[in-house]
């Protein structure tokens, strides 16, 4: 069932995929789904200034953009990397890529971002870390859509950490979702929007370690299903400390700051602050 609606969604045009997927964002809007009320908790925790009816509008605006992802996925997935790139009007940071120098990508769960490794696989080989799901009928579709041509994916595991460092010493570009709940013992406390949030420290690791440049790489979503802008914009993520716990704050401020220049197309519906607050 899964993989007919991947490829139901896949057959339909952009403006038309996005325009269902506003549709199921409504739909999750309109009847209070769970979605609402973690994007709401977290609009609230991060945008304490706004008022209600401001909140609220941002969490409608929020759903709309999870909606569209949730569409999306399929037409990203089920048609091929060249076919992807058709949707990218504009680029910019390409360059960055091609000084030779060791690089890894700070992809934060902001606008499409599985189209972001896939397009740039076009180019430069890339590993791509992701989360297992707990389904692995469910994982083992995904993996074959996700893993293809240039573009290799690592587990968040401890065999996927080996393969990033060992694929990043070699000389691929290696891409990391660095606000993915890392449980206690992956993770140090940090400020993220004036909160405590526990936060990757992987990627800072791998940066400090491997002399690595640190691309903030994202593919913001352009309105009436247009398509997609791919950006990377070179970060300094490492503090003059030398901690880990400066490391992390430096890089939840880059991500801040992409952030705020369109809000509702991050993840707002993942439980950001888990481990700090009950959801």
């Amino acid at each position: 069932m899964i993989k007919f609606i991947l490829k139901l969604f896949s057959l339909l045009p952009l403006r038309l995929n996005h325009f269902i997927g506003g549709l199921i964002g409504r739909i999750m809007y309109i009847f209070n789904s769970r979605s609402k009320q973690v994007v709401g908790k977290n609009i609230e925790l991060c945008f304490p200034h706004l008022d209600k009816v401001e909140r609220q509008k941002l969490v409608k605006k929020s759903l709309l953009e999870i909606g569209k992802n949730i569409s999306e996925s399929g037409f990203i997935w089920c048609n091929n990397f060249a076919h992807n790139a058709r949707y990218i009007l504009k680029t910019n940071g390409l360059e960055h890529l091609d000084d030779g120098q060791k690089t890894i990508l700070l992809v934060p769960h902001f606008g499409c971002w599985e189209i972001t490794g896939r397009v740039i696989s076009l180019n430069k080989p890339v590993t791509f870390m992701y989360k297992k799901m707990d389904d692995e009928k469910r994982n083992k579709l995904l993996l074959s859509l996700r893993q293809q041509q240039d573009l290799s994916m690592a587990s968040a595991d401890k065999k996927g950490v080996l393969k990033l460092q060992r694929d990043l010493k070699n000389g691929r570009i290696i891409a990391i979702l660095p606000d993915q709940y890392p449980g206690p013992s992956g993770g140090v406390s940090a400020d993220f929007f004036g909160k405590s949030c526990i936060t990757m420290t992987l990627l800072a690791k791998l940066a400090r370690k491997n002399n690595a440049k640190v691309l903030l790489t994202w593919a913001q979503r352009l309105d009436k299903g247009k398509g997609f802008e791919l950006n990377l914009k070179p970060v300094d993520i490492l503090a003059k400390s030398g901690a880990i716990e400066d490391d992390v704050a430096k890089m939840n401020k880059s991500i801040e700051a992409l952030i705020l220049t369109k809000p509702e197309q991050y993840l707002w519906n993942y439980k950001r602050f888990k481990g700090v607050i009950g959801y």
